[in-house]
């Protein structure tokens, strides 16, 4: 039996599986996500992110497995999870003309609970911008609006799906500094997002689907330490062989040309490099290290072959 209202899940995904007629588009998702933070899911189009967050809504009907949202079952209990979530979906939008206190008077109108007009103004930097049309504000301001009307309901849980997509770089750091916002006001984020600097800024954890499974799932640096090829430390020595650093602890490999080197390792590889260049009385001043990104893991993750094994 999956959990009950009072559970200390906010979701939990057992085995899911939703079909469109002769297309599987989730085979099987498995996972859960804890009250109070924000939740990462990753996958390329096609994949089965949005196909399972409606199902979590209670948009889609599923065709196998189990899913507890709050404690409900969106299967059967839609409206006691729609009451106590919030959701922005892909290419949401308002028409141009509807004016910004409108907007959420009307949204606001549909729940029984949450804040009034006049503080979620406030809260979301719109009390200047409360008679301005939809049309006329910038797309921060307009994301600052579509956030604002998915809190009119007071939600515990709250899902965005793609919602910076199309924005510009200013107006999608706004959209996160909101999304840390609400986390902080101890409302759970559920973010779907194919845009991966985005889920490394902001995801305690996610999962990572591809052809309807899940493929992996931990925390943005568990991942690129799983999958990420280990560490690199670059440095550029002149008139020296730093060949020796290749019996440095944490250090698996080493590649040079010319002045050029760079040291592959795991765990605490530049200090061990660092203290090893310096016992030599060497102290390159370019000495970096770098790490795999989450975008390079998640296309080594999602790419044809390993996909298929």
């Amino acid at each position: 039996m999956l959990p009950r209202p009072d559970a200390a899940n906010a979701i939990e995904v057992r085995h899911l599986v939703k079909s469109y007629r002769d297309t599987v588009a989730v085979r099987d998702v498995s996972f859960s996500v804890e009250q109070g933070e924000i939740f990462g899911i990753l996958g390329p189009n096609g994949s089965g992110k949005t196909t399972t967050v409606e199902s979590l809504q209670g948009l889609r009907t599923i065709d196998g497995g189990e899913v507890s949202v709050l404690g409900f079952d969106p299967s059967t209990q839609a409206d006691q999870v729609r009451r106590r979530i919030g959701s922005q979906l892909q290419e949401s939008a308002l028409p141009d003309r509807v004016k910004v206190w409108e907007a959420l008077d009307l949204f606001g109108s549909l729940s029984d609970q949450g804040p009034p007009v006049s503080e979620l103004l406030a809260d979301w930097g719109l009390a200047e911008k409360r008679n301005a049309r939809f049309g006329s504000l910038s797309g921060g301001q307009q994301q600052r609006l579509l956030v604002a009307l998915a809190l009119v309901n007071d939600p515990r849980l709250v899902f965005f799906d793609e919602m910076t997509t199309g924005l510009d770089p200013a107006s999608r750091r706004v959209a996160w500094d909101l999304i840390r916002r609400i986390r902080e006001r101890g409302t759970t984020v559920v973010l779907v997002t194919h845009f991966m600097d985005e889920a490394e800024a902001l995801c305690d954890r996610l999962v990572v689907l591809n052809r309807g499974v899940v493929v992996t799932e931990g925390t943005p640096a568990q991942l690129i330490d799983r999958f990420g090829g280990g560490v690199r430390v670059r440095f550029t020595l002149d008139g020296h062989d730093a060949a020796w650093l290749s019996s440095v602890p944490h250090v698996t490999g080493i590649t040079f040309e010319r002045n050029r080197y760079e040291v592959h390792g795991t765990g605490p590889v530049l200090a061990h490099v660092a203290s090893a260049l310096l016992d030599h009385g060497l102290a390159p001043v370019d000495l970096r290290q770098e790490r795999a990104t989450l975008e390079e893991v998640f296309l080594n993750l999602t790419s044809e072959g390993l996909a298929e094994s």
